[in-house]
């Protein structure tokens, strides 16, 4: 039997790791929408206390056994909120967008906790997928959703070059008001 090697997971987000250091150690973080479970094992390796919640079982076994992460198999999508009552001193959601539950999902955090997104935007049709309207924000639409108590750490919003050109918005905030601080530098 030829066993047949698995593809390496995509590295971290710069932008995850250079804003993961703002959660308070070793607190609670939300993995939204985790897909492959890249944040959550980065995270979980750093000391935070990760739960990772996907809809796809079979990307969250992946996970199983990876110290310092639970899993939940959840559609986010769903009418009935499955995550209601729960709070998170960080909040990661990276390639994904769904609309319809972004108030729920921030209220999420817990007063103080660190929100971490990014994802993609208009424009991002001309490279390929996501390319539906559905799954891209608009120019300055993270900004929008922020406005009220939460304090701004970083937002940057434009076209990135790579391996895979794409579109993006990122955000970095603190729910509620807070004396904003950045992270130091991360070393090489």
């Amino acid at each position: 039997m030829t066993l047949t090697p698995h593809a390496p997971l995509p590295a971290a987000s710069n932008w995850v790791l250079r804003f993961a250091s703002l959660i308070a150690a070793g607190g609670s973080v939300l993995d939204y929408a985790c897909g492959s479970g890249r944040h959550a094992r980065w995270l979980a390796a750093q000391g935070w206390r990760v739960e990772a919640v996907d809809r796809d079982p079979a990307a969250l076994q992946a996970l199983q056994g990876v110290a310092g992460v639970s899993t939940l198999a959840l559609d986010l999508e769903d009418e009935h909120w499955p995550l209601g009552g729960r709070s998170y001193d960080g909040l990661v959601v990276t390639n994904y967008l769904y609309r319809p539950r972004f108030d729920d999902m921030l209220a999420l955090l817990a007063p103080g906790g660190v929100l971490i997104y990014e994802t993609f935007m208009t424009g991002n049709e001309r490279f390929g997928k996501p390319s539906r309207p559905d799954f891209l924000l608009q120019p300055n639409e993270l900004l929008e959703r922020l406005r009220g108590d939460w304090t701004l750490i970083a937002f940057e919003q434009g076209e990135v070059q790579g391996a895979r050109p794409a579109v993006l918005q990122r955000v970095c905030a603190v729910k509620g008001q807070a004396a904003p601080r950045l992270p130091a530098p991360r070393q090489p």
